[in-house]
Formats: structure tokens, sequence, C-alpha cells
């Protein structure tokens, strides 16, 4: 069966889990444990982090501080697509309609084959990398043999939580830690794949402009009948109304994620210099390793999400930007004046490139992402 979706999967799949995929039966079910889950989470973390004010072990505190920013950052992810879940449903229908539109085209299959092939393999290393995290991190306290002799000793956990429930037996521990590791492993997965959704939407956009600019670049073709010129008619009024297309699935991914951005950039600012502190307090102590591998594959993920959304919006500005090259290009100059009027906005329009923002307020660039790194990086030398 041919593929029709730029989606794979295990994208979908995740997507249904977290209540965002809309065609999924129990999507009120998968709302409510997330908003359970994810609510009583926060509310133990900050129980932690106020009883634990007073003390010395930073480590901790800084530790359950990022997983807290950590759920929040997903918590709001959720929230955002819950609340577009219509323009969402617009996108896949508006992506399901582009791979209609290309059945026909040798060309705009391939291309739309190639995206969906690299989004594909996109997700599924950001599936792998984001589960190698979970593992990493909680592997220490999973393989840790607990002494409950000591009953004035605090009994770890994968995350720096305070519980209302009494934990006495070696039973329900292993079963506190077994839920805690299912969370962590569906709510670290939720967040990479909602990040790769990203790449995902923005890949198959990019894959409709390369199609775009083929017919640009077949729009007039060489031999001289007056059929072919009605055809070149044609085939302008069908560039127009596909860049159109573009430009709204463009606007839709904005509007999806300018915001998330936003809560991402904030968050992961703040996460980066915690987990860097992390790592760089736990040189010198008796468990130095493992707690350098619960920060460091984190603080690794935590940069490549920034990366990300850069990558993101770098990739769109500049396939928009070659619309309006390809445009100027192909041989306009061929057709009759009134026919070749209407690629004049093609051209104007291509010169306001499409652009993700981080909130409004900001272009994602690769830019943009050197600046802030080397903004902090800079910072960091000062404050040494």
């Amino acid at each position: 069966m041919m593929r029709k979706s730029t989606i794979n999967r295990t994208l979908q799949l995740m997507l249904t889990v977290c209540g965002v995929w809309p065609t999924t039966s129990g999507i009120a079910i998968c709302r409510a444990y997330w908003v359970i889950a994810l609510g009583i989470d926060e509310v133990c973390h900050c129980r932690y982090f106020l009883l634990h004010l007073q003390s010395n072990d930073l480590f901790d505190l800084m530790d359950c501080f990022s997983s807290f920013l950590t759920q929040v950052k997903f918590s709001t992810k959720l929230i955002i697509f819950w609340w577009n879940q219509r323009k969402f449903m617009r996108m896949l229908t508006m992506m399901a309609e582009d791979w209609d539109d290309c059945a026909n085209s040798d060309v705009g299959m391939r291309e739309t084959k190639c995206k969906a092939r690299l989004s594909s393999r996109i997700t599924n290393a950001m599936f792998t990398l984001h589960m190698l995290t979970i593992v990493a991190y909680s592997a220490g306290i999973l393989l840790a043999d607990v002494d409950f002799a000591d009953q004035q000793a605090e009994l770890p956990l994968l995350l720096k939580v305070n519980l209302p429930v009494d934990i006495s037996t070696k039973r329900t521990y292993r079963l506190l830690l077994s839920a805690q590791f299912v969370h962590l492993i569906m709510s670290g997965c939720g967040t990479g794949l909602l990040n790769s959704l990203l790449l995902a939407l923005t890949l198959h956009v990019g894959g409709q402009m390369d199609v775009l600019r083929s017919q640009l670049t077949e729009l007039v073709p060489e031999e001289d009948a007056r059929r072919e010129r009605r055809e070149s008619i044609v085939r302008t009024n069908k560039i127009i109304r596909k860049h159109q297309r573009i430009i709204n699935f463009a606007e839709y991914i904005e509007d999806l994620y300018t915001y998330i951005a936003l809560v991402q950039f904030t968050s992961n600012t703040v996460l980066i210099c915690s987990l860097g502190f992390l790592i760089v307090t736990a040189i010198g102590s008796p468990d130095a390793t493992e707690q350098i591998v619960r920060s460091l594959l984190f603080y690794t993920v935590t940069n490549l999400e920034a990366f990300i959304f850069c990558f993101a919006g770098e990739y769109l500005k500049n396939k928009s930007k070659a619309i309006g090259t390809a445009a100027y290009d192909s041989a306009w100059y061929e057709l009759e004046p009134e026919n070749s009027r209407p690629l004049i906005f093609v051209i104007l329009r291509a010169q306001k490139q499409l652009t993700l923002t981080v909130g409004k307020i900001m272009d994602l660039s690769l830019e943009s992402f050197t600046n802030v790194r080397f903004t902090r990086n800079t910072q960091h030398n000062f404050g040494e």
C-alpha cells in the first residue's frame, strides 16, 4: 500500500497517546490521564522543593527544579495542541490533499516521498535518543540496592518529588519506581516527538515548495503551439493556488508552534544553566559518574530541542526565498502579458519570507541559535 502521510506510525502512536491525534476514540481518557498525572507530578515537585529548600544538597534541589521545568514545558505543549485541535486537523487534511495532488506527478511524488522518508528517520532517531536519555537518567536508581532497615533515610526516587504516601515495603517501592519510569518514558518521548512533529510539518511544506519550483521551471513548454500556450495559462493558475496553500500551511505551523517556541526557549535557557551546574558540581563527588551520566544526555537533548526549532525556521525561510528566485528565473517573458502578470504577485509575496517566530518576538533561525549560545557562553565566561 502506498504511503500517504508525512507522519510515520511512531509519531502517530505518540500523538494518539498524548490525546492530540484527532481520530482517537479514547481521546478524553488520554487527556484526563495527562491532566491528572502531570498535575500530581508538579504538585509533588513543589512539595519536595519547599521541604528541602533549607538543605545544603544543591544537586538534589537543582535536579528537582530541572525535572519540574521539563514537566511544565510538556504540559504547555499539550495544552496548546489541545486548544488548537481544529487547526491541527486542518493541517492533516491539507497534507493528505497534497499527497493526492502529487499522485499524478512523478516529480511531486518523488519530492513528497523523499521528505516523508527523511521525516520518518528523524522521528525514529528522536524517539531512540529520548528513550536512551530516560534509561540513562533512571538506571542508577533502578539498579540500586536500597536498604529498608534505615527508617530515617529518604528513599531514592527517579524524580525528586515528595509523595503523600507511606512507602513501607520493597514491593510498594518497586511498584512506585516502575510507575515513575513508565511516566518518564511517555512524557520524555512525548516531548521529543512533539518537537519532531515540527520538523515533519516543516519538511512537508518544504517538499511542496520544491514541487512548486519544479512547476515554475516547466511553466512554458519549448513547443510554440497554441494548445501548449493554453496549458501554460492553466499551469499559472495552478501555481498561484499552490503557492497560497503553502503560505496557509506555513501560517498554521507558525500559529501552532510560536508560543511553544517561547516556552521552549525560556525554559531551555534555565534548564541548560541548571544542568551545566549539576554536571560541574558532580565532578569530584563520590558518585560523580552516575550524576554526570544522569545529566549529560539530558543536557544534550535540551540543546538539541533548541536547535530543532531554529533549524525548522531557517529551513522554511530559505525554501520560501527560493520560490521567488524560481519565479523570476522562469520563462515568464514567453507568455502573454496578461498571463505572466500573476507571477509578479508570486515574486512579491516570496520576498516576504515565511518564518517561524518565538512568541511573535524574534525569528527562529540558525543565526538566532548561535547568538543565544554565544551570549550564554560569554555570560558564563564573564561570571568565571
